[in-house]
């Protein structure tokens, strides 16, 4: 597991989708994923700790689990199948973990209300993670052991074609400005 940090919430000029990116902590390695507008919201309104009236529905959440007396240890982005990722929040409950089922973007949205960090298994980074290109600032699929025998991290050509339709979303984002430091 690989931990992240948000970069960014984007939209697509195109056709108005909603990406979240995270970024590796360690590296220069982004994960965009979709992710609707009112969960796009959400997690913004967080993270720029805009004020709200009633509670939104990650801040009940947050608020049954804390009154179940259990606690959000992390959560992940586990798997990607059909261009769907998949998550799971781990939440701490009587001395044990539980893991529940979750949509990356509800997983994320509680994550920042309770500040519990994010993790992205590798082999989702393998197939879906991207590395900017410092000259043109598109992003290039990678392939980092392309050259090692029966490699994991390796993308077959049918996986590529798969994934061909999201590396023309985010060819549709503007990503000049990601990675650079916000003040």
């Amino acid at each position: 597991m690989i931990e992240m940090t948000i970069d960014s919430i984007r939209v697509s000029l195109m056709n108005y989708q909603h990406v979240v990116i995270l970024k590796e902590k360690e590296s220069d390695r982004y994960l965009p994923i979709w992710i609707g507008p009112a969960e796009a919201d959400a997690i913004s309104v967080k993270l720029q700790n805009v004020a709200i009236a009633r509670p939104l529905t990650h801040d009940l959440l947050d608020s049954v689990i804390i009154t179940l007396g259990a606690s959000v240890n992390r959560i992940v982005v586990n798997e990607l199948h059909n261009d769907t990722f998949y998550a799971k929040i781990i939440l701490n409950v009587d001395s044990k973990q539980v893991e529940i089922d979750s949509r990356p973007s509800d997983a994320i949205a509680l994550a920042v209300r309770v500040t519990a960090p994010i993790y992205v298994e590798e082999s989702v980074l393998d197939k879906a993670g991207i590395i900017l290109d410092r000259e043109t600032g598109k992003p290039v699929p990678q392939d980092k052991d392309a050259d090692k025998p029966g490699a994991k991290g390796k993308v077959d050509e049918q996986e590529l074609k798969k994934l061909s339709a999201f590396y023309d979303f985010i060819n549709t984002l503007d990503l000049d400005d990601l990675g650079k430091h916000k003040s």
